[in-house]
């Protein structure tokens, strides 16, 4: 059975699949960028990088983007651990 966790607490380099996005705790203009940028359902992902200060931005792979989101646009995307 797969475990779910939010792509910010998800480990650096581990592959995952976007599993959910709570889009109710994202604002319009970042639901649209998450949606322009390819973010939905079943989308692979990882995690590159964290800002060594706790609040910074989490540097993510999705498909060959390299994209920087926020923490709490992050804490809003689920994701299980790839097949």
């Amino acid at each position: 059975m797969a475990t779910f966790s939010s792509l910010e607490t998800l480990p650096r380099w581990q592959p995952a699949t976007v599993a959910a996005i709570d889009w109710t705790q994202l604002a319009l203009p970042e639901a649209r960028r998450l949606r322009e940028l390819g973010f939905d359902e079943g989308v692979g992902v990882e995690v590159l990088h964290r800002a060594s200060l706790g609040g910074g931005p989490i540097a993510c792979r999705i498909g060959r983007m390299t994209v920087a989101l926020r923490r709490r646009v992050a804490a809003s995307i689920r994701v299980a651990p790839a097949a």
